[in-house]
């Protein structure tokens, strides 16, 4: 069965932007390129579909198949980052699902808009007999919302405090044990985490 993996970049105290949608202040311990390019190459030979498709080329990745995902789902937030700048389909290469109840259809034939249900979205894309996992690309409300239904975080802990800003996940007290699958630790100071839940 397909898992709902939650990959996200997050600050040391659980942010996954600042108050306004900023996630800039990530790129900070990657701007000495020497010491993050194991990190950087470890992460695309991992999760090469999580780069973005206008930036695939620059990354040496635009005949890359696939690794792990061919389905992305993400809030209106998380969306925002792109279709602001005139991007409708920031990940072409994979089927991409936004959820918002504000935001109507929008012209690119691979991106699909839920308004509503994104618990009865994800369980019929597990359902599906073939495929690859579901990324969820974020944000904190809508990993809430999905709580029950993620299976895995793959937790990329960069070495910065945001001090306010989206919470990894926004809602109620609903606890949840998760394990260590994996976990890598980079020169730059990012770790990399993998949890399956237990």
């Amino acid at each position: 069965m397909r898992e709902l993996v939650y990959y996200a970049a997050v600050s040391l105290d659980g942010r996954i932007a600042g108050p306004g949608g900023e996630f800039d202040f990530f790129f900070a311990p990657l701007a000495d390129e020497e010491r993050s390019a194991a990190y950087n190459a470890w992460v695309d030979a991992r999760f090469p579909e999580a780069t973005p498709t206008a930036g695939r080329a620059a990354a040496g990745l635009q005949d890359v198949p696939n690794a792990r995902f061919d389905t992305v789902v993400m809030g209106l937030g998380t969306y925002r980052a792109a279709y602001d700048h005139g991007i409708e389909s920031p990940y072409a290469h994979l089927r991409q699902y936004v959820v918002s109840t504000t935001l109507g259809p929008v012209s690119a034939p691979e991106v699909t808009v839920v308004g509503g249900d994104p618990v009865g979205l994800v369980r019929g894309l597990k359902a599906q007999d073939s495929g690859l996992d579901i990324w969820l690309c974020g944000g904190g409300r809508l990993a809430g919302a999905l709580l029950p239904e993620i299976d895995r975080l793959v937790l990329k802990a960069y070495p910065v405090l945001a001090g306010t800003g989206v919470p990894l996940v926004e809602g109620g007290f609903d606890p949840g044990l998760f394990e260590v699958r994996d976990r890598q630790v980079f020169d730059n100071g990012v770790s990399v985490t993998e949890y399956a839940r237990v």
